[in-house]
């Protein structure tokens, strides 16, 4: 009808959505093996795009750090989701847990141009914090009710004891040790056996004194 303009919302062509992932897909392989000095030219011949095609998405190299962190939380997210229906609930846990030791191990060498980003985006830490507290809760929730993990830890009390862990992320062969601690960390979660908490040590018998 006259006077009546229809706002057309149009969605992204399926080309540039692949484009974009490529990208994403190309800058998390270039920025794990060379650092944070990886540039933006070698992310786009790994994509198989121009730096054209590349600047389109991301204008800047702190656009893409953000958006390859972003894209690997919500993957946690959607992992620990996926986990939900894992028969054991405290693998399950360990599981995601040992994942996100590869997602800091895949964003090692960004630390210290995300440190840049977050500085200037409490938006991004609360994003990012708030998602993996969640994912965290999910698994959590289901191992506390099956009674394989005690009740008195907090989804926040173990996103933070793995960060912990994790900050050794620049020394040589961190993983192997993470790894370790996450099993050490998961096992002392776990709620012991009611016969062996309350188990009380044998009492020696004391011995007769010889009669004189």
């Amino acid at each position: 009808m006259a006077g009546h303009s229809t706002e057309i919302v149009r969605k992204p062509r399926a080309d540039a959505v692949r484009n974009r992932e490529r990208v994403l897909e190309a800058a998390k392989a270039v920025f794990s093996a060379g650092g944070s000095e990886a540039s933006l030219e070698a992310v786009a011949r790994h994509a198989g795009v121009g730096i054209g095609t590349l600047y389109r998405h991301f204008p800047t190299r702190e656009a893409l750090y953000e958006a390859v962190y972003r894209r690997e939380v919500e993957q946690l997210g959607d992992l620990a989701e996926q986990l939900q229906n894992a028969p054991d609930p405290v693998e399950a846990l360990r599981r995601w847990l040992r994942a996100n030791v590869e997602f800091v191990a895949t964003k090692k060498g960004m630390v210290a141009a995300l440190a840049l980003v977050a500085h200037g985006s409490t938006e991004l830490h609360a994003y990012s914090f708030d998602r993996l507290t969640k994912a965290i809760g999910t698994l959590l929730a289901r191992a506390v009710a099956a009674g394989e993990i005690r009740a008195d830890i907090s989804a926040e009390d173990v996103l933070r004891a793995l960060i912990g862990m994790c900050y050794m992320h620049d020394q040589a062969g961190w993983q192997t040790t993470t790894l370790r601690l996450l099993d050490v960390f998961v096992d002392g979660l776990r709620v012991r056996p009611a016969s062996a908490a309350t188990a009380k040590p044998a009492k020696t018998k004391a011995r007769r004194k010889p009669a004189r």
